[in-house]
Order: C-alpha cells, then sequence, then structure tokens
C-alpha cells in the first residue's frame, strides 16, 4: 500500500475574505504571497500517486520545509522591522506636533501677559482720571455707561471718591451699580473660599 499525501482542500484567493462576507479587494502582503509560494513547494515537492520513503523525494521535501521555515523567520523579522519603522516616524510626528503646540502655548502665553499688563495700565490710568475728575462729571460719565464697567471703576476708586460720585448719580442707577458692587463681592467672597 502506498502512502499518498492527501490533497489539500481547494484553495481561496485571499481578497474573497471568509465565507457569506462581501469580497474585500486587497492586495495580500508580501509575507502571504511568500507563504504561497512555500504552500506550493512543499505540496509539489512530492508528485501525487507517488511514495513518501523515496530518498530523493523525501530530500526535496525537507528542502522545501527549511526553506519555508527558514523563509517564515525572515518575513516575520521584515515585518516587525517595517512596524518598528513606522512607529519611528509617527513618534517623530507626534514629537513634532508637541513642540509646535508647546511653542504656541509660549506664544499665548506672552500675549496674555502683554494684554494683561497694559489692562492694567490702563485701568490704573483710567481710575486716576475718575479719582481726579470732579464728581458731577464723573457721575455724569459713568451714568452713561455700561452699568457693569462703571461698577468696576468705581470699585477701584477710593471709598471717599467713589461716595461722591454715588451721591451725583441718578438714584436708580446708582441703586443699580450699587447693586453689582455688592455682587462683585459675594463673587470674590465665593473664589476666596
Amino acid at each position: 500500500m502506498t502512502n499518498t499525501p492527501a490533497s489539500p482542500p481547494p484553495l481561496r484567493p485571499a481578497s474573497e475574505g471568509p465565507p457569506n462576507r462581501p469580497p474585500t479587494k486587497t492586495r495580500p502582503a508580501r509575507w502571504q504571497v511568500a507563504a504561497l509560494a512555500c504552500l506550493l513547494t512543499v505540496s509539489t515537492a512530492v508528485p501525487a500517486g507517488h511514495a513518501i520513503g523515496q530518498t530523493g523525494e523525501q530530500d526535496g521535501l525537507d528542502t522545501a520545509i527549511a526553506y519555508c521555515t527558514n523563509l517564515a523567520d525572515a518575513a516575520s523579522d521584515a515585518r516587525f522591522a517595517k512596524k518598528a519603522a513606522k512607529l519611528t516616524e509617527l513618534e517623530a510626528q507626534v514629537q513634532s506636533r508637541i513642540e509646535a503646540l508647546e511653542a504656541k502655548r509660549i506664544e499665548y502665553e506672552m500675549w496674555l501677559d502683554r494684554r494683561q499688563r497694559f489692562l492694567d495700565r490702563a485701568q490704573e490710568s483710567l481710575v486716576s482720571i475718575y479719582t481726579a475728575m470732579r464728581p458731577d462729571a464723573a457721575s455724569e460719565q459713568l451714568g452713561a455707561m455700561d452699568e457693569t464697567t462703571a461698577a468696576a471703576i468705581i470699585a477701584k476708586l477710593s471709598p471717599r471718591a467713589a461716595s461722591a460720585v454715588l451721591n451725583e448719580m441718578a438714584t436708580d442707577k446708582a441703586a443699580r451699580i450699587a447693586t453689582i458692587l455688592s455682587g462683585m463681592g459675594r463673587e470674590s467672597d465665593r473664589s476666596k473660599g
């Protein structure tokens, strides 16, 4: 009785995908092509209908198996090297984006610092202007402003100058500004706590 190798199951193209799924249109990877070549080499090493055991055929089969084993290691190393190169490339891209974001953050911090210094100087000069004004003139100008802005300026005035300005202002406007000022005190207490 001769040992005939069982014929391998029919190969399904890689683009077909698993059964019951729509076919995909991807190219096989190089390692898949190499594995298919190994499979073909092993299957053709022993012709159909011949018994394994003859010295030449066994040597051919051993050679094919050794070739496939050696190729599998090289293919694995190649896949690993390709993935490592891709990771290195992605890491470099992430690092360059981090550096760009850090540069932007520093730029924005500098801009905010300049803006804050300008606002502080503007507020100081504005407060000193309203402090130097007569109370009736200051109350007329502050009365024409937005109430929140007027309250912020009055809050920076000395208590004596603020009371003189509010005294000269229309009663309803002065009451709304005083309400805003009392709310500012509560908000600053909340932010401290």
